[in-house]
């Protein structure tokens, strides 16, 4: 799906103040109401748009320590007989790990990068001992993060898809 200049501002709008509702938007766009939500329907229907739930923030709820964890994953050809891949099963059991906030399949030396948070150095081999207990995973390298240079962001792209 492409978006336009006008899907694009309303986007912006809504990123800028999530909670501002269609009626303002289209008077602060000038555009019609109607055309806004559609608009907005259309893009959540394309999965342009996936949610609109809070923004949280892990270190606020105590999570001050983020990692990037590297694993590599035991290639089982018994689980891509049975029409599953190896990493499918990993990724399963790394979702019911709560501080795993995503997971990644990777080109390169590490099958999946996963982001996870802890609640400090000491908790994190806890949470780094979960990953390693997932069934597949073979070995895993951490790094920790120090400071966040640039927060997990997508606005840059709704300008940058309309060149």
């Amino acid at each position: 799906m492409t978006i336009d200049d006008l899907d694009a501002r309303i986007v912006e709008v809504f990123a800028a103040e999530p909670r501002v509702g269609v009626l303002e938007c289209s008077r602060r766009l000038g555009v019609a109401r109607g055309t806004v939500q559609a608009r907005l329907e259309r893009m959540t229907r394309d999965g342009v748009i996936r949610g609109w739930g809070p923004e949280l923030d892990p270190a606020a709820m105590g999570y001050v320590v983020t990692a990037f964890v590297t694993l590599e994953i035991r290639q089982n050809q018994q689980d891509l007989v049975a029409g599953r891949a190896a990493h499918d099963a990993v990724a399963d059991q790394l979702g019911e790990v709560p501080e795993v906030l995503e997971a990644h399949t990777t080109t390169g030396a590490g099958d999946m990068l996963v982001r996870i948070v802890a609640r400090s150095n000491s908790d994190l081999q806890r949470v780094i001992d979960r990953l390693l207990a997932a069934d597949g995973v073979v070995r895993a390298s951490t790094v920790i993060a120090l400071d966040t240079q640039i927060s997990p962001r997508v606005l840059p792209l709704v300008r940058a898809a309309l060149d």
